[in-house]
């Protein structure tokens, strides 16, 4: 990767008082490494250097092949300076190809903190039989320190009816000189949240199953990093959304553990009060979610469209009229009544701010369109999912049935996307989407 900026023009607008032509080259030095400006001749002369031995910086984390060729992921830190390089060379892409996308500084000194996945296509040259690799997407994730602390517990009550603290229940104290980033310690051992924050796949390489795969190569990266305790996303697109809920509903029903949750249709439905806490066993959805180390809201919307996705088909949400549909049971529609309450429970928690200024009756209708908003996606996305899988069993590609952190089950087979262009980017908020991942638990 060696870009070149060659800037030509006929005519120049002439200055007028303080309005001046605009300066094209100091304005993309902003975005391009120093090299990119250097002469048209000694840029083409560089390029026809044999580079026989050339291979991406990093480390080779896995290889594969679908219907566009073989493919491989490299891994690196901004610490090396071959993948820092690099990483300067390709920032351009960023604004270009992501809306709202902003550019790494790697001089930072944290850079450190930064890691680079980069996607190759690798082909042979016919001339001299030598490899050859195209870039065609990449990936950044950020390191932040995970500060989980525990919950306060209760105060010890006094014999006049008053409670004060107890020794034992003292606040936490965090010590000023706690070690964090001295030479004492090691940064990269400590308790972290990894975040995915820039994801681009170039459009030559889009709708290929490439994004699936880069996401899920990252995925498995961190799932099986024992210092990651949460793998998040910044500000994604509903692009890359769909992509993540897919690949994540895909990877989480390869554990017997989340296949065993199930609405518990023993549990009566009050006409009023609050949501009963054992629709489904929530001490053991809450350990799958730590063990997939996925945050508490992706974790339950996925968890939300499996559940949906055993409802009846009498009773199933779906994305169109199907007068065919049987007449339910009453136990299907319990189960979905219970499927239904959860799901309010979690947006009503979510929005409580927005829904508190409503008064009741239009608090409760604004809460079912959502709720209807919510099931219509599900059950987009779970087509979507299916028809993916279909697609690709026909083509002779298997899907992604993968969770192989901590011995789990390996990946043997490639995976699917849609859209394959997510990165970076915001989105239009929706009732059930309008805080960002990042603050759910802070």
């Amino acid at each position: 990767m060696r870009p070149n900026l060659q800037i030509k023009f006929s005519k120049q607008f002439p200055a007028i008082g303080d309005a001046e032509p605009l300066d094209i080259k100091e304005v993309l030095s902003e975005f391009l490494p120093e090299v990119a400006f250097q002469p048209l001749k000694d840029w083409k002369s560089e390029l026809a250097k044999p580079r026989d031995d050339w291979t991406p910086p990093g480390e080779l984390l896995t290889s594969f092949t679908n219907k566009a060729g073989r493919f491989e992921v490299w891994k690196g830190t901004l610490s090396d300076p071959a993948v820092k390089q690099l990483v300067k060379r390709i920032q351009i892409l960023v604004p270009l190809f992501i809306e709202g996308g902003t550019a790494i500084n790697v001089d930072d000194k944290d850079a450190g903190h930064w890691t680079v996945f980069f996607l190759y296509q690798k082909k042979t040259d016919p001339s001299n039989k030598k490899p050859t690799y195209i870039f065609a997407g990449y990936s950044t994730v950020y390191r932040f320190f995970f500060l989980h602390l525990p919950p306060t517990p209760p105060t010890t009550p006094l014999s006049d009816n008053t409670s004060s603290p107890s020794p034992i229940n003292d606040p936490i104290v965090i010590k000023e000189d706690f070690p964090l980033g001295t030479p004492t310690v090691d940064i990269t051992t400590l308790p972290c949240r990894s975040r995915i924050s820039q994801f681009l796949i170039l459009p030559p390489f889009q709708h290929l199953s490439l994004g699936s795969r880069l996401y899920h190569t990252v995925y498995q990266t961190y799932l099986s990093h024992p210092p990651t305790k949460e793998i998040t996303v910044e500000d994604p697109n509903e692009a890359f959304d769909d992509m993540r809920y897919i690949n994540d509903l895909r990877c989480l029903r390869s554990l017997p553990s989340f296949q065993a949750l199930q609405i518990n249709t023993s549990t009566p439905i009050p006409k009023t009060g609050p949501v009963p806490k054992n629709i489904i066993d929530e001490a053991a959805a809450e350990k799958v979610r730590k063990e997939a180390k996925i945050t508490k809201r992706q974790f339950y919307r996925v968890l939300e469209m499996q559940l949906m996705s055993r409802l009846g088909e009498s009773v199933r949400p779906g994305i169109g009229l199907d007068e065919s549909k049987k007449v339910a049971t009453a136990t299907e529609r319990k189960e979905y009544a219970l499927w239904k309450l959860m799901l309010k429970k979690r947006l009503y928690v979510h929005n409580r701010d927005a829904l508190g200024q409503l008064q009741l009756e239009e608090r409760v209708e604004k809460l079912g369109e959502v709720v209807k908003g919510v099931e219509f996606d599900y059950a987009r996305l779970l087509v979507k999912m299916e028809d993916q899988e279909q697609k690709l069993r026909e083509e002779g590609e298997g899907v992604v049935v993968v969770m192989n952190g901590k011995g789990k089950r390996k990946s043997t087979t490639e995976g699917v996307d849609n859209d394959d262009n997510g990165g970076s980017v915001r989105k239009k908020a929706r009732v059930e989407e309008e805080e960002e991942e990042e603050e759910e638990e802070e």
